[in-house]
């Protein structure tokens, strides 16, 4: 997953928690990015367990539950074991 994925994902989860998405096509316009791919992330983070609805009256994507989408990404070295040799 690329920075810019990353990134998108962030700002996605930011804008549904102030319900500040607006419509697919005005989140893409924020987003800078196509409507397709708004649904593409907004599937991905359902995926993912993010209770995303839609409220028609707000025209505005939200949590049915609170809560965040955490994105955690880690490095872990692999412990190397090594071998003695008994004289």
């Amino acid at each position: 997953m690329t920075s810019h994925a990353l990134r998108h994902l962030q700002r996605i989860d930011h804008l549904i928690r102030i319900k500040g998405t607006g419509s697919a096509s005005e989140l893409a316009d924020k987003l800078g990015i196509s409507r397709r791919n708004v649904y593409y992330y907004l599937d991905l983070m359902k995926d993912y367990g993010a209770p995303i609805k839609f409220c028609h009256s707000r025209q505005s994507f939200y949590y049915d539950e609170d809560g965040t989408f955490l994105i955690h990404i880690t490095f872990k070295k692999e412990q190397q074991q090594l071998h003695q040799k008994t004289l």
